[in-house]
């Protein structure tokens, strides 16, 4: 798991989408992410320390452009020099925020898998959220990865563009062995991964894909069903309970689900 709301280049703290059916998204984000006893989320979608992590915004004429991709907001050190990197390494961008005098202030943009994602400046250390016992289940997201064919090239877009530094992760399927990677930040905390779309990551879908902790995963995922969504993949542990899964929102925007 990556580590919460750290104020470092390469460090993600939140992440939104623009959707039709907004009511109905809604309804369908309340219902499966306040699971548990003492849920990680309200009903609100903050997080149960009363903190915005996630954003579900209507899909207005101005976000017409947007894919139905949760896009992460990736902190850099300049949000100008990671533009222009991305559109020479053949990137694209979708929004740009400048300020009065012309100085970025945020952008969105696609990678060339067509991936989406955000970046924002480095968030100062007291406008993060604080907690008062670090070891206490948040809502938050927890990790966040994109399983792509050409993983390598990918890991080399993000390593200029975000100025994420790489560390290889072991992987075996069908018998050969191959690295996926694991995507560390200033801090030198790992803050994401790109995986090779094969193995235990075939057929997922090219997007950056945010894992939210829930409280009871399993009735998460059987709300998830009951609400509209879809179940795209689960894994079990050992034990048969649940791991994690890949889910698909009734609009069509994937994002991942783990136990809090």
């Amino acid at each position: 798991m990556c580590a919460q709301f750290v104020p470092s280049v390469g460090g993600v703290v939140s992440a939104d989408i623009a959707v039709p059916e907004h009511e109905r998204e809604v309804q369908f984000y309340s219902r499966v992410l306040t699971t548990g006893e003492t849920p990680l989320w309200r009903e609100d979608l903050m997080n149960n320390q009363g903190t915005p992590i996630i954003g579900l915004g209507e899909r207005i004429a101005e976000y017409d452009q947007l894919p139905l991709q949760w896009m992460p907001h990736i902190q850099v050190a300049s949000v100008a020099d990671s533009v222009k990197h991305a559109l020479e390494l053949g990137g694209s961008e979708l929004m740009h925020g400048k300020d009065d005098d012309g100085n970025s202030q945020w952008a969105v943009l696609l990678d060339p898998n067509g991936a989406a994602f955000g970046l924002i400046p480095v968030v100062p250390a007291d406008a993060l959220p604080q907690s008062d016992d670090a070891t206490q289940p948040v809502g938050r997201i927890a990790w966040l990865d994109l399983t792509v064919p050409n993983a390598a090239a990918t890991r080399d877009f993000y390593k200029q563009v975000v100025n994420w530094s790489v560390q290889d992760v072991e992987m075996e399927a069908a018998g050969e062995r191959y690295a996926d990677y694991s995507m560390i930040s200033e801090d030198k905390k790992s803050a994401a991964g790109v995986c090779h779309a094969r193995g235990m990551n075939q057929g997922l879908p090219p997007v950056w894909m945010i894992y939210l902790p829930v409280g009871d995963l399993a009735e998460s995922i059987r709300r998830v069903q009951e609400e509209g969504g879809k179940i795209i993949k689960e894994t079990r542990g050992e034990d048969g309970q649940y791991s994690y899964a890949v889910i698909q929102d009734p609009v069509g925007a994937h994002l991942a689900l783990m136990p809090g």
